[in-house]
């Protein structure tokens, strides 16, 4: 028989799989700072050299920065790579927007229903403390757009980490900057050509709100798809209104110059 020798695996590959864990998990996000050596030594109950051995480890992989005298940060990179092309198509074709949402209505709903069949008693608190921020801000006549925007994109994020889905969770991170510009266009454009959807609005998230809280998950599926869908009714709705307008518009100067 031939014995094979089993090499044992080294502690700091240990810590860089758990730190590896926690960056997918959300716990450590993109751009924030990783506890000190000694704090993690402590948590891992590992040796500060095997620390600082696991954290050189993750800086030749590129998922973690160190900068001398300031610590160590989860990079930033893989988001910015996915955001900012996108950004720029934003400011350059306006229609994208469309496609976002429809992005988005497959994205959510699917948030939603693991939101509901996995969330705890943790992600429900962190649920409840986002929509009381959003409905705050929806009462609040003084709240700017910005602000509702920040607050609604905040909510739907505390839903993809109540998902318990590593992948969803990432996408909405790495898109939060650009949920948040979609929701802010949106709203915009809702409130100034349609006064009463504000309140359908706020409506819709407490239905999605309460389906989650309620762990129906089916239900949570549907009302976050037809939210979107509603959203993506009324602007196109808009739009073709705004056309009849140009169109007339182009008309009657037509009429005057005979």
């Amino acid at each position: 028989m031939v014995q094979q020798l089993i090499r044992s695996k080294k502690v700091s590959d240990d810590i860089v799989e758990q730190l590896e864990h926690l960056i997918l998990e959300g716990i450590f996000k993109p751009g924030s700072r990783l506890p000190a050596e000694r704090k993690l030594a402590e948590e891992f109950g590992v040796s500060r050299p095997s620390v600082r051995e696991a954290l050189k480890k993750m800086v030749a992989k590129g998922l973690v920065i160190s900068r001398q005298g300031g610590g160590n940060f989860v990079v930033e990179s893989v988001g910015q790579l996915f955001r900012d092309p996108i950004l720029s198509l934003y400011g350059d074709y306006p229609e994208a927007q469309r496609d976002l949402l429809e992005f988005r209505h497959t994205l959510e709903a699917s948030c939603a229903y693991y939101a509901a069949l996995r969330s705890n008693k943790l992600d429900l608190e962190n649920l409840v403390q986002h929509f009381n921020v959003m409905k705050a801000c929806y009462l609040n006549k003084q709240s700017t757009k910005n602000q509702e925007a920040e607050a609604d994109a905040g909510f739907h994020l505390a839903i993809a980490e109540a998902s318990h889905n590593m992948v969803l969770l990432q996408i909405m991170r790495m898109l939060f900057d650009l949920v948040k510009q979609n929701i802010t266009s949106s709203i915009f454009c809702l409130y100034t050509g349609c006064k009463q959807t504000r309140d359908q609005l706020m409506e819709q998230h407490t239905a999605l709100y309460e389906a989650i809280l309620s762990r129906d998950a089916e239900l949570a599926k549907t009302v976050a798809g037809d939210h979107i869908n509603y959203v993506r009714q009324v602007l196109d709705e808009l739009e073709r209104d705004q056309k009849r307008i140009v169109q007339s518009e182009r008309r009657h100067k037509g009429e005057t110059k005979k």
